[in-house]
């Protein structure tokens, strides 16, 4: 039945069913559509086209019973962000995740539950035990002490999907997707046009709440940010470069470490805090100056901002161009699961091929 894969492709475009009605120009009701969505009805075949071309999806989409559900949803977000953009970004997470696994079974890749590391979840009761499960994971995954250049990259060799979302109020979202007959996926969504610095905080944030089990009263947001610092600023580089106990650091200093870790100045600071470091004085007077500054409010603009297009994923694009090589699909279902037109997929290859 069709009416989940509607629902769905409506919500991703952001789409009422009166607005779906107004862009297939009249020829179902809003109220008809409803009633396909519940599966109440069928469209014949000319409103089927219509219907995909409206929400520009195949009709071979529509037709599909596959079908994703995401459970554990996580949004990041801010106060005001609306229901109605909730529902959009997880009908487009899911719309995407569709296609994503669907190259997969092309190419025959097992997609399983993600490459979780030994012991996790990890019990935390207090922030130390935060602080151990990164560096647990960090062991697990053979990382040692070293920034890691690609955080994106390195969760998708784990086995967990990283999708980069245009989003407004919502700054991320985390879930398990369940799958019928098959194992759960985990997915995490980015926003897409923030600094890399902060996509790169926010999906090692989602990371511990991956592997940590909170017990207790602690805070559970507190404890994935001591996990998220710990595992991109591993305790014994960061002292090595500025030391054990300091009285205050330079923003100049900060900058430099930015260039290092590959992270905030803001959790740069809060770090040395965290370690004892610098004083609570020290990083008072710190959160002063970016604060004055404007570095704490949108668009977060510290120096050494890093190109949102650094950590953005890229394992769906390089499948689909295998599949396309491969000769599994040809270029017109290649360019509709990239979300292109052909002439902006030829495009591309020539470059490659340049």
């Amino acid at each position: 039945m069709i009416g989940h894969k509607v629902k769905i492709a409506r919500a991703a475009a952001g789409l009422s069913l009166r607005d779906l009605s107004e862009q297939m120009h009249g020829r179902v009701t809003a109220q008809a559509i409803g009633k396909y969505e519940r599966n109440e009805d069928m469209p014949s075949s000319g409103v089927l086209m219509a219907l995909a071309r409206a929400l520009g999806v195949t009709e071979e989409y529509l037709l599909n019973d596959e079908e994703l559900v995401l459970e554990s949803v996580e949004f990041r977000k801010k106060l005001h962000a609306s229901s109605r953009e909730e529902a959009m970004v997880e009908a487009r997470t899911i719309y995407l995740l569709e296609r994503y696994l669907a190259v997969e079974d092309l190419l025959q890749l097992r997609s399983v539950d993600w490459e979780r590391p030994r012991g996790a979840p990890y019990p935390v009761k207090d922030f130390r035990d935060a602080e151990d499960a990164a560096r647990s994971v960090r062991e697990d995954w053979d990382l040692g002490n070293d920034p890691i250049p690609q955080l994106a990259e390195l969760l998708e060799e784990r086995g967990i999907k990283i999708l980069s979302l245009d989003l407004h109020d919502i700054d991320g979202l985390a879930a398990t997707v369940r799958r019928k007959g098959r194992e759960a996926a985990r997915v995490i969504v980015v926003k897409q046009s923030t600094w890399s610095e902060r996509k790169r905080f926010n999906l090692a944030h989602e990371l511990g709440h991956m592997v940590i089990e909170v017990h207790g009263a602690l805070d559970e947001e507190k404890a994935a940010h001591r996990f998220a610092g710990a595992f991109l600023i591993p305790a014994d580089p960061l002292r090595a470069e500025v030391g054990s106990n300091r009285t205050s650091i330079s923003i100049g200093e900060l900058v430099s470490l930015k260039e290092r870790f590959g992270v905030s100045i803001q959790a740069i600071a809060f770090r040395c805090k965290d370690l004892g470091i610098i004083t609570p004085t020290a990083f008072s007077t710190l959160f002063r100056i970016f604060t004055q500054r404007g570095w704490r409010s949108h668009p977060f603009e510290e120096p050494g901002c890093l190109d949102p297009s650094l950590e953005e994923p890229k394992r769906f694009e390089r499948l689909c161009y295998r599949a396309l090589a491969e000769r599994l699909i040809g270029d017109s279902r290649a360019a509709e699961l990239l979300g292109i037109s052909v002439r902006e997929l030829d495009a591309r290859l020539d470059q490659d091929a340049a």
